[in-house]
């Protein structure tokens, strides 16, 4: 329990370096968003990007970003083979990372070949609801972007191996160059000139997205010589074990994604951008909560997992799923009470017009009460990782993908929700993977969920008398406040954010919520030192 005791700060810390570090690389990732907004809006165009990026996005953030597999599998075989993190690595480490590299670029090449020679045949089968031009716009954007899938492989493994060696800040921090990228390369080209300029950018971003990680790598004394024993392999055998199945998650992922594309196509023009951005402006707090915390706790369940240390799992697990539940609901209430405010602020300008503004704001409500089951979801698979177990998680979400079906089926075609259907039956289907992993984690360990659900509820009746509080102060905002866009949107986000913090924390103090109690302390006691 000492063990626990003593790195538990040290979790911490790291959490608040990757949350500063993740803020950062949110905030230049929302003026990336701005800027292709204003000079793309909701369009045929942009709605042809987001359709061809979510093919390579598969390899480059689903598989090879932090907490995708690649990642996640060179963190699960290395951190239990490194002796060492302030030696080099031993002879047999350098072979497997030479082994695993190898395979994962023939990979890689393969698939973007496959990609390059056929791009109208499979953009034709996801968007088969688009027009012609629709699908020859995404087919075009989907070449340029081929190279994205041979990156992702690589700069997945490069993750895992830094953060290994508890290099935390450039793994959240490069994605911020493909954010300037694109940013540079869509103000800069000429307005007729700007069709496939996204695209391109996107290529560009990632290739230098690479090479800024590849020095820290061959610091530490990673060095890359072709290694094709691919066969009796004990160590490489581990990872195909742990990455097939969980690439395979990460790719029924990406299948809900095309279902999701298949039933948006035929809504209206700009729906799928819209859906896009939602999920945007959803990743931005939620995803640096779940990064922030994950990614320093996976490397210590690994460990633990190694040692038996079950109790230390448990207690790992709580912690982080209870200060993440914590933040998420906050993050709820600020979604349903000033979300279209926030989109109208970061969004609406240029051809980014108020339909627009709705379409995105009615499908991130839906999709703000998945942050619950989200959190529950992440957290218990990376236990599964740590048990060498992605079969399970991907089993999971294979069940998923006709209850998706079913659910945009009833939703969208029966029942006529429109965008809100899309994004609601994705909060559905997460309830429900998170539901079944659950109880799947107990048959191989004893988890303390009453003492989790315990601290839960107390979070959420305190979240519930935040937001009705919360709801009626914006209303009253509306009708006292006469300002002009801009510091009207500020003020009114600003005032409630406040409003839900100061009712929101002092109740689950009261109720002697076990998780706001420590962070409360912590915080103090590095107030009054």
């Amino acid at each position: 329990m000492t063990e626990q005791t003593d790195k538990t700060p040290s979790v911490l810390k790291a959490a608040w370096i990757i949350m500063v570090v993740t803020i950062v690389s949110k905030l230049i990732g929302f003026v990336r968003d701005i800027v292709i907004a204003n000079y793309y809006g909701a369009s045929m165009v942009s709605d042809a990007y987001y359709y061809a990026y979510q093919i390579p996005s598969l390899s480059l953030i689903l598989l090879g970003g932090v907490g995708g597999p690649f990642h996640s599998a060179t963190v699960a075989i290395f951190s239990k083979l490194i002796p060492s993190l302030k030696e080099k690595p031993p002879e047999v480490v350098n072979k497997l990372y030479s082994t695993f590299m190898t395979a994962t670029i023939i990979f890689f090449v393969l698939l973007s070949v496959l990609m390059y020679i056929f791009p109208r045949q499979i953009m034709g089968l996801i968007i088969s609801g688009g027009s012609e031009q629709m699908i020859h716009l995404a087919s075009v954007h989907l070449q340029i972007m081929t190279p994205l899938l041979v990156i992702g492989g690589i700069v997945g493994i490069y993750y895992g191996i830094l953060i290994i060696y508890k290099q935390f800040m450039l793994p959240n921090l490069s994605p911020i160059i493909m954010s300037l990228a694109i940013i540079g390369i869509v103000i800069a080209v000429p307005n007729d000139q700007k069709g496939y300029a996204l695209a391109w950018a996107t290529t560009i971003g990632a290739v230098l997205q690479l090479i800024i990680q590849y020095p820290n790598i061959k610091k530490l004394g990673y060095k890359l010589k072709p290694n094709f024993e691919f066969v009796n392999n004990p160590h490489f055998k581990e990872i195909g074990e742990l990455l097939f199945p969980a690439v395979l998650s990460s790719t029924v992922g990406q299948i809900h994604i095309y279902v999701d594309m298949f039933f948006t196509s035929s809504i209206s023009e700009g729906a799928w951008t819209a859906v896009g951005y939602a999920n945007r402006v959803f990743q931005f707090p939620v995803g640096i909560l779940v990064t922030a915390f994950l990614v320093p706790l996976f490397p210590i369940f690994a460990r633990l997992v190694a040692d038996k240390d079950y109790n230390g799992i448990k207690n790992y697990f709580n912690k982080g799923v209870g200060v993440l539940l914590f933040g998420a609901i906050p993050i709820i209430i600020g979604i349903l009470v000033v979300g279209m405010d926030a989109v109208r602020l970061i969004f609406e300008h240029g051809e980014f017009d108020k339909m627009a503004t709705f379409m995105v704001t009615e499908a991130l409500w839906f999709l703000s009460v998945s942050i619950i089951p989200y959190v529950f979801r992440d957290s218990i698979t990376r236990v599964f990782y740590s048990f060498n177990d992605s079969a399970t998680p991907f089993t999971v979400a294979f069940s998923s993908i006709v209850l998706k079906v079913f659910l945009n089926w009833i939703l969208i075609s029966k029942m006529h929700f429109g965008i809100g259907g899309i994004t609601l039956s994705t909060s559905l289907v997460t309830l429900f993977n998170a539901c079944v992993l659950g109880y799947f984690i107990t048959k191989k360990m004893k988890m303390d969920y009453k003492s989790l659900f315990k601290n839960f509820l107390k979070m959420s009746v305190a979240g519930v008398v935040a937001g009705v509080v919360c709801y009626f102060a914006a209303a009253q905002f509306d009708k006292l406040i006469l300002l002009p866009k801009i510091p009207f949107e500020l003020l009114k986000i600003s005032l409630i954010a406040c409003i839900c913090l100061f009712v929101y924390i002092p109740l689950n103090l009261m109720m002697k919520m076990e998780y706001a109690s420590e962070l409360f302390d912590r915080l103090k006691s590095k107030f009054i030192r």
